[in-house]
């Protein structure tokens, strides 16, 4: 039975058949500290015949989460150590984060900011709160590059996202706009040309980067939401996180990057998990990822290449962890941020 509106509660997942009634006590405890939302796109993507479906693995809760280990945490790559002002994260000298909403379509069992997002999340930024942001990047002319996360900035109606274009395109300085979204994929009927239209401001190139984690999400209509967005004139690149039981196969990964490819969509970053409390079921060793993207290099179309990137623990910012990037020794790997510091991964708890 498909969904035929968003699913947040176990019940609503045993009403749709996604979860079977004698196993609601025990999600329930997960409900209890994490979010739930599987919109009617995904839960139609789920194969219910098979126990280890990759879409379901992303989006259905796990008893597995409540498992929290001491090295992870709830900020798990230090946003709040660079938070000058609420809603902005500035790591790196010419660009920063807008945290505009704290809500998303869909919650991610492995997200890395499960403990800000969701109903009891941070929310979203107030009127005093967006003009004091806008204030920052305003004052600070290094600041070439906007890019709106959160959450997910593309559940804020084409009214609030018109606003802060507006806003942003007010700012000589400010030249790109990035919105990372997960929408296209989750609902790509809410793509339409009054959101397509709010993304856009005179002067500024706006990007979309698209979070997808199996082939499968790339659905005929994903595609056609997509394409809608391109032929506006808006470019798209990927994110893809790098989980177990998901795509932690190169064939896997490789028919993802292609068919990014085959969408007009850049490879960009693919992310090792982060370590955030609860996701530990999903994490590998940096060496199997490594083994999985040297595997891409000589099976796919350079077009087709992700970056494999580390966000350091700690506010470090991330670094390329391929094979010459990161040593390994003494029990534990130790990376290099980009402004040539060494950190230990793990941390030590």
């Amino acid at each position: 039975m498909t969904a035929a509106r968003t699913l947040k509660t176990p019940q609503d997942l045993a009403d749709a058949g996604l979860l079977d009634r004698d196993r609601l006590a025990e999600i329930q405890t997960v409900a209890d500290r994490y979010a739930i939302a599987v919109t009617p796109a995904i839960a139609g993507l789920i194969n219910r015949n098979d126990p280890a479906d990759p879409i379901a693995r992303q989006f259905l809760p796990d008893p597995a989460e409540l498992l929290t280990l001491p090295e992870e945490r709830a900020d798990p790559i230090g946003d709040a150590a660079h938070s000058p002002v609420k809603g902005i994260v500035h790591r790196y000298p010419d660009r920063v984060l807008l945290k505009a909403v704290h809500v998303c379509p869909v919650y991610c069992r492995f997200c890395f900011r499960r403990e800000m997002v969701g109903p009891q999340g941070e929310g979203t930024l107030g009127p005093d709160e967006m003009a004091a942001a806008m204030d920052y990047i305003r004052a600070d002319t290094d600041i070439w590059e906007v890019i709106l996360t959160g959450g997910d900035p593309l559940v804020l109606s084409p009214r609030r996202l018109a606003a802060i274009m507006e806003a942003l395109g007010a700012i000589p300085h400010v030249k790109i706009v990035r919105f990372h979204t997960r929408v296209p994929v989750v609902d790509p009927d809410h793509i339409d040309g009054a959101l397509i239209a709010a993304l856009k401001a005179s002067g500024k190139t706006t990007y979309v980067a698209l979070h997808a984690n199996h082939p499968r999400e790339l659905t005929d209509a994903a595609r056609a939401a997509c394409a809608r967005l391109i032929d506006a004139g808006i470019a798209m690149v990927s994110q893809t996180v790098l989980l177990r039981g998901v795509n932690d196969d190169p064939a896997i990964l490789g028919a993802l990057m292609k068919g990014f490819v085959e969408t007009r969509i850049k490879p960009y970053y693919l992310h090792h998990p982060d370590l955030a409390p609860g996701t530990s079921h999903f994490r590998m060793e940096i060496a199997e990822g490594q083994k999985i993207v040297s595997a891409l290099r000589g099976t796919i179309s350079g077009l087709c290449q992700p970056t494999y990137v580390l966000d350091i623990p700690g506010g470090h910012g991330k670094a390329v962890i391929g094979e010459n990037a990161i040593r390994y020794g003494d029990g534990c790997y130790s990376v290099a941020d980009f402004r040539g510091g060494e950190h230990r991964y793990p941390p030590q708890a």
